[in-house]
């Protein structure tokens, strides 16, 4: 967990190494060349990615793939929808919780 103000940029340096996934959806604040889409793409993962509106030289986006995303966010948002728990262990928990729906469904 990181402080609220934090970029989500840095949880994703933390978190990306231990990804077993075939691909990552993720939105716009984490369309990183570097940080983010060179190292996974190294590791054949797809990255699902749209690009910010200042890049020269974008890369495509699944677009179908990427409608995907919405899903597991509108879950995730029916059950943590903001942040009301005190502790990150209780958060974690909540967190906890939806992926178990998610899964189970």
């Amino acid at each position: 967990m990181t402080a609220g103000q934090v970029h989500d940029l840095v949880g994703a340096d933390i978190l990306l190494p231990s990804i077993k996934a075939k691909a990552l959806l993720a939105d716009k604040a984490y369309y990183a060349e570097e940080r983010v889409i060179q190292k996974l793409e190294q590791r054949d993962i797809i990255v699902v990615i749209p690009p910010k509106s200042n890049i020269k030289k974008p890369k495509e986006c699944d677009s179908h793939l990427y409608k995907s995303r919405h899903l597991i966010e509108n879950l995730f948002c029916k059950a943590i929808a903001a942040r009301y728990d005190k502790t990150a262990q209780n958060f974690l928990a909540a967190v906890y919780l939806v992926s178990c729906i998610i899964w189970l469904h």
